[in-house]
């Protein structure tokens, strides 16, 4: 696991021997990242080098460089399988555009799922590798982020940052 901070604050991430298996949105503190990680963090060691490719693509997403996390590892084990395929789907959301929980609905295979789609947005725990930031009501406003509506600037301010 490593722990580091970010223009945007700091942020958490996990891996394991497959890729990074959790990621923290920023936090204010490093305390706030371990907590946000769990238990995982306490079974895990300490390896900033395993997720040094990670940390500096993120340092310059938040620096506001286009930045592309398509090809870093992913541990998605676990996780049934609609919520894979729902992380799957949003993962192809490209840069600075943003998609309707509907349209993450029908791209995970079920067209009739847009709550589902919108509660494996809510269980993402990779955040900015998949970018549920992206994901968007309907109507076009922003709905859930970082544990309910909590960061929803966060979440807007992600948006301006991409465009």
């Amino acid at each position: 696991y490593d722990i580091f901070e970010t223009a945007a604050g700091w942020v958490g991430a996990v891996a394991s021997e497959v890729g990074v298996r959790r990621a923290t949105i920023p936090q204010p503190t490093p305390g706030d990242c371990a907590e946000e990680l769990g238990e995982e963090v306490d079974r895990a060691d300490h390896d900033p080098q395993r997720l040094s490719r990670f940390r500096t693509r993120l340092e310059r997403y938040f620096e506001g460089e286009t930045t592309d996390f398509s090809d870093i590892p992913t541990d998605f084990s676990g996780a049934p399988p609609f919520m894979r395929a729902a992380w799957d789907a949003c993962r192809s959301i490209p840069m600075g555009e943003t998609r309707t929980y509907k349209w993450l609905a029908a791209e995970a295979g079920k067209p009739q799922a847009p709550r589902a789609a919108g509660q494996s947005m809510a269980r993402n725990r990779l955040a900015i590798i998949v970018p549920c930031h992206r994901v968007i009501g309907s109507d076009g406003t922003l709905r859930g982020f970082g544990k309910g509506s909590s960061q929803l600037g966060l979440k807007q301010r992600m948006l301006d940052l991409e465009r």
